[in-house]
Formats: C-alpha cells, structure tokens, sequence
C-alpha cells in the first residue's frame, strides 16, 4: 500500500499486498507520431502522448484502448488501501554542543538538531560547511515539497514560502494562464472540483508536509525555532499525499509537471508503495522534468527494513538517473533500524532519526523515518545548487553521491558507501 514514511516512535505501518485503483480514471500514453485514440473522448494532456482519462466505464474503455494499434499503453491510476497515520508526536531529539556553531545561526532550536553536527560526529557538516564555504549562494532556488501539504503561516516557514509572482491572491482569475487559479503558495492535486482540476488550497491538515519543509528552509537567523539546511529557498507546497496515505499516480504526476513548470530545481518525495502493477508513467514523468526543466527528484526509501533490490518501492525504485533515493541514519552515524537499504536502488543516507522540525500552528516535534532523511537531502541539493546553480541534475546527484562520508556501516546498503556531507559537496562542485 502506499504511505507516508515516517515511523514516529516505535510505531511502523505495513505495506499491504493489494493494490488499488481509481475507478474513473485511466493513464493512456499514444505511440510518437500518432494521432490521439478517438476513444479519447474525457481526457486531459499530461505531457508529450500521455492523457489522463475519464470514464464512467473502466474496464470496458480500457480494453477497448489495449486494441488500439495507436496506443502505447493503457494504466490504471493507482493507489493502495488507507492506512491512518498518527500525528506528530513531541520526542528528544539528540543535542550538541551550539557552542560550536560559533554564531553562524540564532535560532533557539539549533542545539537540538544534531544534523548541523560535523561528519565525524554524526552530522553532514552543516554548520562547518556555512563557517567555511568561499562564496555567498547565487541564485534562490525554488523546492516543490510534494507531500500533505505545507502550514505556509507557520512562524518558521511563511517568510521562505514560494510566492507565485503571476498570480494575483484572491481575484479568482488564472492571471498568469497556468491553469490554475489562485495558486499563490502552490497547488493541491488531492483535493479536485467537479471537473476533475487540481484546486489550490494546499494547508497542511496533518503535519507531515509540514515538518518537512521545515527540515529543507525553515528560516535561518530569525531568532525562531529551527533553521533550515538551505538558506536561500523558497518552499513550494503541493498537496498530493493524503492523511490516510492513498496517493494517486495522476496526482504525483500533475504535481511533478507542477512543479517543474512553475520553477522548482528540486522536488521532495517522501512517500511511497510497495506495488507498482508495472506502471512507467511516474518514471516517464521524472525523465521529461529532467530533460526540459532540469529538476532532480528526491526521494526516501522507505521504512520496512527492506532491502529495495529485492523489495522495490516506489517512486524510490524507479531507475531514473535524477532520482536520489535516501536511507535514514541516526545520530551516532549507524543506519537507523528501521531504513530500507539497497546497494543498488539506494544512493546516499541521511540523516533520519529524531529530526526536530516545523509541525503546524507554530509548533515544533520530532519524527524519524527515510520521510526526515529524504529532506535533509534536498536540502543539501538545493544549497549546493544556489552556490552552482548551471550544475544538471544528474551531475548534483554525482556531487552529492561522490562527496559522502563513507563508513563500513554502509557497506552493502547504500551505492554510495555513506552519508551525504554538505561541506564536501559544496567543495566538490566549486572545483566542477
């Protein structure tokens, strides 16, 4: 089933076997160079040959197209069976000695955030790499946080939050002819009108999309909170995950092609499922935001314990070469118990456990999960590509990839033999 990554406490949530669909929509993708199906009557245009379809019939429609000579191929929507999961929940995270942030930040929080803590200490050198770095970011770069949705007015968060410059708030006109209105913060492709469109209201009812916003940028030096890993970016939130943890494939898809078009270098994904029912149109989507919008995705591997070489999830185990898929690690540097692993389909480890961030109504609390390692990663991108914003996405993945501490703790789990180390990657790429 598809769900959250986060285990929060000691609680994990099973994948189930069974797999479902939704029952009015089809994915149909034309082979190049053909005409669209005159069966596609409903529909809507994705990308490229590919269609959302909608029907009242199908079964019926989707054999029909399956013996169109001019379709490619024909996929069920997919989800999986609900799942609730928990709230938030206050824990200790591991402390540090602030002491050694030497003044680089002022906000209160920061002793508990152990990622800020050097390489050898467990940390990805956050705080050395900001004491050290030899030149100030270039560019602002935008992260599209495809997740449950983001409290854009939390105390952390609403000065970092991406603001759509072509729309105008609140006069429900599509002002910048993007097909949506109003999308001031972003979008919400969970939640549709009666004709099936994305709407834009993409608040946070659970605290998830939240927290891990706030793990990439929450604002640095306000005196506030936390700090984020980035210091020049902005937030998009798109509302795709739901609270009971059903994400559709249409929904990531949209969001994806979202968030390329509207700016984002970076997108975080941390969810995923077991069950694929061989559908490509997610990985087909990642590959066409590569090549025209040059974004990376990244994404968490899951928290099953898992070897994902053997057991895929997905959209972590999709073979997409901007695709970073993420391992959690705790805070004395070992994988954390409860990470999928891969030395194959699992690229770098972050950290996971205990990771203090933004929750909504200014609050802050801990969670752990490959969901916390995953940001903390895009994160890390999306400050080395404001220092070098013209790297690609495949060579960010490389820069991050190839400037890990490396520990035998990782061997035979992740590609890379380590944990991702901000300082190092920023020394890497200035040398690219």
């Amino acid at each position: 089933m598809v769900r959250l990554l986060t285990v929060m406490g000691l609680l994990l949530v099973s994948l189930s076997a069974n797999a479902d669909f939704h029952p009015n929509r089809l994915i149909v993708k034309m082979i190049n160079g053909t005409p669209k199906s005159d069966l596609i009557t409903n529909s809507k245009k994705l990308f490229g040959n590919m269609y959302v379809v909608y029907t009242n019939n199908l079964q019926e429609l989707e054999a029909q197209l399956e013996e169109e000579s001019n379709v490619q191929y024909v996929q069920r929507d997919f989800k999986s069976p609900k799942a609730e999961l928990p709230k938030a929940i206050p824990a200790l995270p591991s402390q540090w000695d602030i002491t050694k942030a030497e003044g680089q930040f002022n906000d209160p929080r920061l002793s508990s955030q152990w990622t800020f803590k050097n390489s050898e200490d467990g940390g990805i050198s956050i705080n050395r790499a900001y004491q050290t770095r030899r030149s100030q970011p270039r560019e602002e770069i935008i992260v599209a946080v495809v997740d449950t949705g983001v409290d854009f007015n939390h105390e952390d968060l609403k000065e970092v939050m991406w603001t759509n410059p072509g729309e105008i708030a609140g006069n429900g006109i599509d002002d910048d002819g993007n097909g949506y209105i109003d999308d001031i913060h972003g979008i919400n492709t969970l939640v549709r009108d009666s004709n099936g469109n994305a709407t834009v209201d993409m608040r946070d009812t659970h605290s998830h999309g939240t927290h891990v916003s706030g793990s990439i940028g929450a604002k640095q030096n306000n005196g506030k909170g936390v700090a984020g890993i980035a210091g020049n970016v902005k937030i998009m939130g798109i509302r795709t995950v739901p609270n009971s943890s059903d994400e559709l494939d249409v929904d990531v898809i949209e969001a994806f092609l979202y968030a390329a078009k509207m700016g984002a270098k970076v997108i975080n994904c941390s969810f995923g499922k077991s069950r694929n029912e061989g559908g490509m149109a997610v990985s087909e989507t990642i590959e066409h935001i590569r090549d025209e919008y040059g974004v990376l995705v990244v994404a968490a591997a899951g928290n099953d314990s898992s070897n994902i070489d053997r057991r895929p999830t997905y959209p972590a185990s999709f073979p997409n070469d901007n695709l970073l898929v993420v391992a959690s690690t705790s805070s004395s540097g070992s994988m954390s118990y409860f990470s999928n692993y891969g030395v194959v389909g699992v690229d770098v480890a972050a950290p996971g456990s205990g990771i203090l961030s933004t929750v909504p109504n200014n609050r802050y609390s801990s969670m752990s999960g490959t969901s916390m390692a995953s940001p903390n990663t895009a994160g890390v991108a999306a400050e080395v590509l404001s220092h070098f914003p013209d790297l690609t996405p495949v060579e960010l993945k490389k820069v991050l990839m190839d400037t890990v501490t490396k520990s035998s703790r990782y061997n035979g789990k992740v590609a890379s033999g380590g944990r991702i180390d901000l300082e190092k990657a920023l020394e890497l790429a200035s040398k690219l």
